[in-house]
């Protein structure tokens, strides 16, 4: 698929990939928000939706950026890698080291080696509100992380949960429901 980008949209995701992500994180204090602040700046001509008070870490990589969406007041955390088409919702609190996997590889024959088979089709990671994902996880391809849910640390997220779930494991398995 064939994209025209605008000479503003080019000149900032190269601004980002080769100087603006590695500055400091927002952990280090006013000179780590202000750079927070100019990654979002640059973001907001990248993605196709940037809402406000956005957050992206340092080394937050996200490939073209142009399908990413997301919500007011939600943040990609230190190094994290988001493929491009992740829908993320409002409110969205992520951890370091989060993966969101768009693909794996394909591995139905058996009759030829797996590096041989190619890739399955690519399935897209929507993140709806308010959720909290926890430090070290793995999302792993076409997942739907429904509103209000936590994900723990080190969690490998393979299957959808209902809203306000809290999450954990690997594989992951429900702990327990938000709701009373």
């Amino acid at each position: 698929m064939k994209m025209k980008v605008s000479f503003c949209t080019a000149a900032c995701y190269i601004i980002y990939r080769l100087f603006a992500k590695w500055l400091p994180g927002s952990e280090r204090g006013k000179l780590g928000r202000v750079c927070c602040r100019f990654r979002y700046s640059l973001c907001r001509h990248i993605f196709a939706y940037c809402g406000k008070n956005v957050t992206i870490e340092r080394n937050v990589d996200f490939g073209y950026g142009y399908r990413i969406r997301i919500g007011n007041n939600s943040g990609m955390g230190t190094n994290a890698v988001i493929p491009d088409g992740t829908i993320i919702g409002e409110n969205v609190m992520m951890g370091p080291n989060c993966y969101i996997h768009v693909r794996n590889h394909s591995f139905e024959r058996t009759d030829i080696p797996i590096i041989q088979q190619g890739y399955q089709e690519y399935r897209y990671t929507v993140i709806e509100d308010d959720v909290w994902i926890g430090r070290d996880v793995a999302i792993l391809p076409g997942r739907t992380v429904a509103k209000g849910s936590i994900i723990a640390a080190n969690c490998v997220l393979v299957k959808d949960f209902p809203a306000y779930s809290i999450i954990g494991g690997n594989p992951s398995i429900l702990i327990k429901t938000r709701l009373l």
